[in-house]
Formats: structure tokens, sequence, C-alpha cells
């Protein structure tokens, strides 16, 4: 389906009978109690993926560089969050051609099982390679199939509200980065590590009890062969393409903040304790950012929001990051960038699902997040290398990550740009 079609409202819409069928307003129930409650299963499902491994990149990140890694390298350690985000973003083509060919059922199912495994071998682990295998392979294999599903199944049910949709379900990994690292903070020191790794394995798996039961898809599955041409056949799609390459260089400058918010709190004299909070306030104020500008979107537009988020980013780490040394400025920026980067992750969903065929959905999303995993991937260690090339200061990472988010912000503007013809006032 033509990009431009799916985008425009009420014009271009000369793709044929089967395509309008195929995404006509009609068909979405946008609302009533079984939609609502696949988002609230969808809730728990961010909660648990996404919301566990955003927390964790901040949080371990600090606590293995003075505990069991603490011979290693901020840059070595950094490995283990950024090969678990890119676990969970690399599996996104395979996942999603998944559920687009046999729906959300099993996925989900084996998916809780290998993420509350992962966490539980976590638990015992106490060499490099035995926290990488478990946290930053088994782990977010299985988050990133439940992430997927629940992601994906939402935006099936709605069309009209889907913005604010898919803003309330990824709130859920905001509330999930918000509590997990204060849980995880509260019970580490008091009965180590193994068993905080084991409490929040069984909480989560309690959770995803939810989800499994909950979260279903409007769609009937459409068993089909696996083939590589159709993952190729969206890199003829122009705005799918501009948008990718958006998303590869704002999640590069998005991951690293995340990364070594914690480390910067205690560089610039924050408590350990105090430092530990800036997670929190980070998630906190995402989840604020997912579920405002997700109602504003469905009003002004997808893309339009988008862009503003974007570029609220760039500003907050060049203008208010950078100069700033203080704990006020560290805070501040805490929840000035949680706030603009969790408008960008709860409208990404929605900006794939706007320009694409919604039994296309899964695979697209998929090839989105894939892209990302390799920001995910590099992103931390890139920021660790230039923090040693600084000679322990920060400003060569911050810069870095302001030059990615400002050329993520120009493919945005290039995507709105081609959708609507290079029309200003424009919802899209």
């Amino acid at each position: 389906m033509s990009s431009k079609n799916a985008t425009d409202e009420g014009e271009g819409q000369d793709a044929g009978p089967p395509q309008i069928e195929l995404n006509d307003m009609a068909k979405f129930p946008d609302g009533g109690l079984r939609a609502w409650l696949v988002v609230l299963g969808a809730f728990f499902g961010l909660f648990t993926s996404f919301g566990w491994t955003n927390s964790g990149v901040g949080i371990f990140q600090a606590y293995y560089q003075t505990h069991q890694l603490r011979t290693m390298s901020a840059s070595t350690v950094s490995w283990i969050p950024a090969i678990s985000m890119f676990m969970m973003f690399i599996t996104g083509p395979l996942v999603g051609r998944l559920f687009d060919v046999y729906g959300p059922r099993w996925l989900l199912l084996a998916g809780s099982l290998l993420h509350v495994f992962g966490l539980l071998m976590a638990s015992l682990a106490s060499q490099y390679y035995q926290l990488v295998l478990s946290q930053s392979i088994c782990s977010p294999l299985g988050a990133s199939m439940v992430l997927y599903s629940s992601f994906n199944c939402v935006a099936t049910w709605f069309q009209k509200k889907r913005a604010l949709a898919m803003g309330i379900t990824a709130s859920g990994s905001s509330l999930g980065g918000l509590l997990m690292p204060i849980l995880v903070d509260h019970i580490i020191n008091r009965v180590g590590f193994g068993w905080t790794m084991r409490i929040c394995a069984f909480f989560m798996l309690a959770l995803l009890v939810v989800t499994n039961l909950t979260v279903r898809s409007r769609l009937r599955p459409n068993p089909k062969t696996l083939t590589f041409t159709s993952y190729l056949k969206n890199f003829t799609d122009t705005p799918f393409v501009l948008m990718t390459l958006a998303s590869f260089l704002y999640s590069m400058g998005m991951f690293i903040p995340i990364t070594y918010m914690v480390t910067y709190g205690e560089h610039v004299g924050m408590r350990t304790s105090l430092a530990g909070y800036l997670v929190s306030i980070f998630n906190a104020a995402s989840g604020i950012g997912r579920i405002l500008p997700g109602y504003a979107a469905d009003k002004i537009g997808n893309f339009n929001i988008s862009i503003c988020a974007a570029c609220l980013s760039t500003i907050f780490v060049l203008c208010l990051w950078l100069p700033g040394n203080s704990h006020a400025t560290t805070i501040s920026f805490a929840a000035a960038f949680g706030f603009s980067s969790g408008a960008y992750t709860a409208l990404s969903p929605a900006l794939v699902a706007q320009i694409s065929d919604i039994h296309e959905i899964g695979t697209r999303s998929g090839v989105l997040y894939a892209f990302m995993s390799i920001s995910a991937l590099f992103g931390s260690p890139i920021g660790g290398a230039l923090i040693a090339d600084a000679d322990g200061e920060y400003w060569k990472l911050q810069v870095f990550t302001g030059v990615m988010l400002a050329g993520g912000t120009l493919f945005y503007f290039a995507t709105r740009f081609y959708l609507t013809n290079g029309r200003f006032w424009r919802k899209v």
C-alpha cells in the first residue's frame, strides 16, 4: 500500500478497492471493552519487556562497574546493556513477520517464558559471559516477542485513537522504568544480586500472565511462506526508508543518555543513591511524554508531534545537558529528555502503522526496530569510548548525542515533506 495513500486524509484515495478495504476506519473498533483490555494487557507487556530493559540499562551499568565487573572498563561493561537493547530490536523482522503470519498467542507465551528464564539464569551469574548470555541474549529475546506482539495487537484495534492507545501502551514501559530501579535499589543491598533478580523475575511473570490472557489481535492469522523478498519490498517505499533513517540516527542519540545517566550523575558529584533515581525521574517524565503527545497526535498528526519531540530532544541535549554540570541541571535534563524521548518511543509504532497496510504492520515495525538495534548496539560503547578519549569528561559524548538527534530530526522533516508534497500546514 502506498504511504501517501495511507497518510493523506480524504485525498489521493486511488489505490483501489482492496487496499481501501484493508484500512477502512469502519473496521477498527477504536474502543470498547475488548479493545481496551488489549491495551491493558499490552501495557503490562511493555512494563515487563521494554520497561525492564530500559531501567536495567542505567542501574545495572553502574552496579556492575562497582561489583562483579569492577575490574573492567565502562566501555566493556556497557556491552551488556547494549547487546540487550540490540537483541530486543534486531529480532524485530523475524518476530514481526511471525506475528503477521501466525498471530500473537504462541509468541507471547514463548516470549514470557524466555524472558523470565533469562532473568533467573542471570541471578546465578557471576562472570561477564554468563551475564551476556542470560541478561543480554536470552531475556531480551523473550522480551522482544512480548514487545512486538503487544504493540502490534493494539494497532489492529485502533485507528482514529491509535496514537493515544499506543501512548497508553508505551507508558507501561515508563512505569516499569520508574518502579523497577527503585525496587532494585531498595532490595539489592539487603538480599543480594541473585535474589533481587529472582524477585523481579517472578513479579514480571505475574504481570505476563495478564498479558497472555488479554492481548489478542483483531486480525486472523494469515499463514504463508516466510521469504526474504517480504522484507526487501519495504525499501521500495520512500517514506518508510526516510523514516527508518530518522529512527536510526535518533535512536543512536537517545540510548546514550539513558545508559550513562547514572554514571554522569555521579560524575557531577551526586551521591550514588540520588544518581540512581535519575533513571526513575527519566521514566516518570517519559510516561507523561508517551500519553499526552499521543492524545495530541490524534488531533494534530503523528509526524507533526514526532518532529516537535525530536527537535526538543536535540535542544535539551545541546542547550541543557552539555553546558550544565550541576545537580539541578542534571535532574532537569533527566526529566526534560524523558518527556521528549518518551513521545518518540510511543509514536514510532503509530508512524509505521500510518504509512503501512495493517496486515504488514508486524513486518514493517520489525524492520524499523532492526535498524534501531544497530544504534542500540553501538551507541553505548561509542559513548564509553568518547568518555575515555576525553579523560573521563562527558562533553564529547554529549556533542555526539546532539549531532545524532539533530540528524534524526532532519530525516523526520524529510519524511513529512515527502508525504505532504511540501505543504506546511497539514495534519500528517
